[in-house]
């Protein structure tokens, strides 16, 4: 029997109070900020009340490289959540909010799919509480404010060949990506270079996700780095005032979303850095707010896990003392398809060998996730097409690796098409096998810490840069940050720095082109190869089939 298409599945749905949701958490009416009937955000004081709470499981989804075959990681963490509702358990789920750029471009919504769907699905791929428009906000007024510093006599000497604060915009736009400014005359300025990046990979947006509290939150913003003076020293954004400002338009933002699913089980959608040019991980107070009232979490870490899971394990648990339980690694058969050599017109046939090629980029992911020291198990999220002897290829090729793999028929069926696996994953939390230890220490050098995640982790033979490039480096260590995590932008499509490199390829090289120093949010972004910090839109974006119909409802989107 067909299913309904996901936007006709979301518009369907019979969604609770937003104050019954809250219930179910012990959340009171009186702490929850209703944006309408059916989202609300959890406010400050109510989480400072929960400080010292004993954490629930924390459990990770992540997934294979992603292929226009489709994986269903959001899909499967909506699921999952569900099936853990279904079998007793008290369950709640964290992921990020959807960035308008993707939304209007190629990806689509970022709510899940089929019966596996948080609701309400349409406000949350548009604008949803305004969270990203106050990053945007208080991003560019940061901008503003250093342009016009500089331009009432540069109190701070900054050198205005250094200045590295960029502009944002919540949307592709390739055309913004290098500009100048200031043109016009005397009256507006000094002319320079800059350029803009999508709000998803600014680092106020990666602060937000990364800060416990507000009082975090300005000391966070007050260290970025926004330029430097002629001796090289770094003007910071409290050196220019702009750290009480930013705060005051980020307070609202820094509260998570509380919304539901399609089966009304509580889900924390808040904040949303990329996982290929930011940390890709929803915020650190929402996933801890979740624990504290839940006994499961849920969360998700964008693309694959040699991209999302990495960060999230060396970055967001480093710097937040979280220690995951479990990871649910999330593989189609059509994908495995695709890594194994086949195109997108002929995954319909049955292909058991092009399976078992394709299962090398499970299974490099499988012995990834495993050197964190966390159980892991492979969740295969079915589609109508897949055959029992592919299906038990994929079995068999995980039974090999020392994990298992669970079929998952939550799009189709909701939570009671991925109970197995709830049933497990629960197992599995509660039997407290996890060793977590993040891939490096703190104390190694920045440049061996790109190494130690491109050879472990992609599995490339070398890594190279410009000789600019180390004494960057060597400068911020000397500076105080070499004991920073680092946060890779490279292309989410292969464990190389080439997007058709399917599969799990060895002995690549990773170019290095470029590092930034995130002082307030706690890291050091390597941007390898062509990744862009600023997204272009495809030949035919999808913002050219979004619109609404006669009854007003939005038509596209997903």
């Amino acid at each position: 029997m067909a299913v309904k298409p996901d936007i006709e599945i979301a518009r369907e749905a019979q969604k609770r109070p937003i104050t019954e949701i809250g219930a179910k958490l012990g959340i009171p009416a009186e702490q929850l900020l209703p944006y309408g009937h059916d989202k609300a955000k959890v406010s400050q004081a109510f989480i400072a009340g929960l400080e010292g709470r004993k954490s629930g499981r924390l459990i990770l989804v992540t997934a294979i490289n992603p292929t226009p075959a489709g994986e269903g990681k959001t899909t499967t963490t909506v699921g999952l959540g569900d099936g853990l509702q279904r079998i007793g358990r008290k369950a709640a789920i964290c992921i990020r909010e959807a960035s308008l750029g993707p939304n209007f471009g190629m990806k689509g919504g970022a709510a899940g799919g089929g019966y596996a769907q948080i609701v309400p699905m349409e406000e949350m791929n548009l604008h949803f509480t305004g969270d990203f428009h106050a990053i945007t906000s208080a991003h560019n007024l940061l901008a503003a404010m250093l342009d016009n510093h500089i331009y009432w006599g540069n109190e701070q000497q900054i050198d205005l060949r250094r200045v590295v604060w960029r502009r944002v915009v919540d949307m592709n736009d390739r055309a913004l990506r290098q500009v100048v400014t200031s043109l016009g005359g005397v009256a507006n300025g000094f002319p320079r270079e800059s350029g803009f990046d999508i709000t998803v990979a600014s680092e106020v947006m990666a602060i937000l996700c990364l800060a416990e509290d507000l009082q975090d939150l300005q000391r966070r913003l007050g260290d970025m780095i926004v330029a430097y003076r002629h001796d090289r020293t770094p003007v910071f954004a409290r050196d220019i005032g702009a750290d009480g400002a930013m705060t005051v338009l980020l307070r609202d933002a820094m509260q998570p979303n509380l919304v539901q699913t399609l089966e009304h089980t509580p889900a924390f959608v808040h904040g949303g850095p990329f996982a290929n040019i930011a940390h890709g991980c929803n915020s650190v107070i929402a996933t801890k707010t979740a624990l504290r009232l839940a006994d499961y979490v849920v969360t998700e870490a964008g693309f694959g896990a040699d991209l999302g899971a990495e960060k999230f394990f060396d970055i967001k648990c480093r710097k937040a003392g979280l220690h995951p339980d479990c990871v649910v690694l999330v593989a189609t058969v059509r994908a495995l398809k695709m890594n194994g050599g086949l195109e997108r017109d002929e995954l319909g046939d049955e292909n058991v060998t092009a399976v078992r090629e394709g299962c090398s980029n499970l299974g490099r992911h499988i012995q990834n996730l495993k050197s964190f020291g966390v159980p892991v198990v492979v969740a295969i999220n079915h589609f109508t097409g897949d055959t029992e002897a592919e299906i038990d290829a994929v079995r068999a090729y995980v039974a090999g690796q020392g994990a298992e793999a669970h079929l998952c028929k939550h799009w189709a069926e909701g939570g009671a098409g991925i109970e197995g696996l709830a049933t497990r994953v629960a197992e599995i939390a509660d039997a407290d096998r996890a060793q977590f230890a993040p891939l490096y220490p703190d104390q190694m050098p920045l440049w061996q810490k790109i190494e130690c995640v491109a050879e472990r982790i992609y599995h490339a033979h070398e890594v190279t840069a410009d000789q600019r490039i180390h004494e960057q480096l060597a400068q911020w260590e000397a500076q105080g940050y070499g004991h920073l995590p680092v946060c890779m932008a490279k292309t989410q499509y292969s464990f190389s720095t080439d997007p058709g490199l399917r599969g799990a390829p060895e002995g690549h090289v990773v170019p290095v082109r470029e590092v930034r120093l995130s002082a307030g949010a706690g890291f050091v972004v390597a941007i390898c190869g062509e990744i862009m910090t600023m997204p272009g839109l495809p030949r035919r974006p999808a913002a050219e089939k979004i619109r609404l119909n006669d009854a007003g409802e939005v038509e596209g989107l997903f």
